[in-house]
């Protein structure tokens, strides 16, 4: 009987002991899934914040190059009025402070008004209108809007002061039609200067011909003169303008004439009558006469 109850005393402890190893593993278990699942958390949180920096990075370059590299319309205003002694340099340090500024183009004064004035003694060249290239459009309606009938000077004693800016915000202008435009009056220039020059040397090979067969006309007539015949004069062919008093005899032979005409109206209407008569007392009178 000893021996059983100790016996199952063992097996109880026994039991306890694998019941209590067994324990032990669940919770290691536990603790290592716990473990496990804490790390990939962490791991996926790192992932996550990585991804958000690159993101932010990303974003932050992509301001950066559109900031940077941002492609600007540009915007042209047109100049009415250059005052005398203007230049393109005065132009651009004056709308430089509002804005960055492109091209500048000033059109030249005529030809034939420079000769008037070399002639007079003015040697400068003036300007008539001018085209301005702003970088951006928005900075050029500005300034078109806010500068047009001011002064061009800020101050009373600086230059240009007493003129004023008359200018205008070209829309959809671009500076290619400026381009084409005086591409196309240079050409119609160059046109023009070639009719000039084709009709001078037309009248002039005209005049030298004429030159050569006066002069070979002298020699022939010297040399019949030599031989003793008789030489052509020179008869130039040319009607002249009719006088008054041709005119006026002219008008009276006209009337003349006209007046005849009448006469051998009235004759021939008078013949005609009569005959008339004559046939009516023919036909008129009796048979029996």
């Amino acid at each position: 009987m000893e021996r059983r109850e100790d016996e199952e005393e063992e097996k109880a402890i026994a039991q306890r002991e694998d019941d209590e190893d067994d324990e032990e593993k669940r919770e290691d278990g536990d603790e290592e899934e716990e473990e496990g699942a804490a790390a990939d958390r962490r791991e996926d949180e790192d992932e996550d914040a990585g991804d958000k920096d690159a993101t932010g990075i990303k974003e932050k370059k992509k301001t950066k190059i559109t900031s940077q590299d941002r492609k600007y319309v540009p915007g042209i205003i047109y100049l009415g009025h250059i005052p005398p002694r203007f230049r393109p340099k005065h132009l651009r340090n004056l709308l430089s402070v509002y804005g960055e500024i492109g091209r500048i183009f000033l059109q030249p004064e005529d030809r034939q008004v420079r000769k008037r004035k070399k002639k007079a003694g003015l040697r400068r060249c003036d300007f008539t209108e001018g085209w301005v290239e702003f970088r951006d459009k928005r900075v050029a309606k500005k300034v078109a809007a806010s500068l047009h009938n001011t002064p061009m000077g800020t101050r009373k004693r600086q230059r240009f002061s007493s003129d004023l800016w008359c200018m205008k915000y070209l829309h959809r202008f671009q500076w290619i039609h400026l381009s084409e435009r005086l591409a196309y009056e240079q050409t119609v220039l160059n046109q023009r200067l070639r009719t000039e020059v084709s009709q001078a040397k037309r009248e002039t090979n005209f005049y030298l011909n004429n030159v050569e067969k006066s002069a070979h006309l002298d020699k022939l007539r010297k040399k019949r003169q030599r031989d003793g015949e008789q030489a052509d004069e020179k008869t130039w062919d040319f009607t002249q303008h009719q006088t008054e008093e041709e005119i006026q005899m002219k008008k009276k032979k006209k009337d003349s004439v006209s007046r005849k005409h009448l006469d051998k109206a009235r004759l021939m209407e008078q013949q005609s009558q009569s005959n008339v008569s004559l046939l009516a007392k023919i036909f008129n009178s009796n048979p029996s006469q």
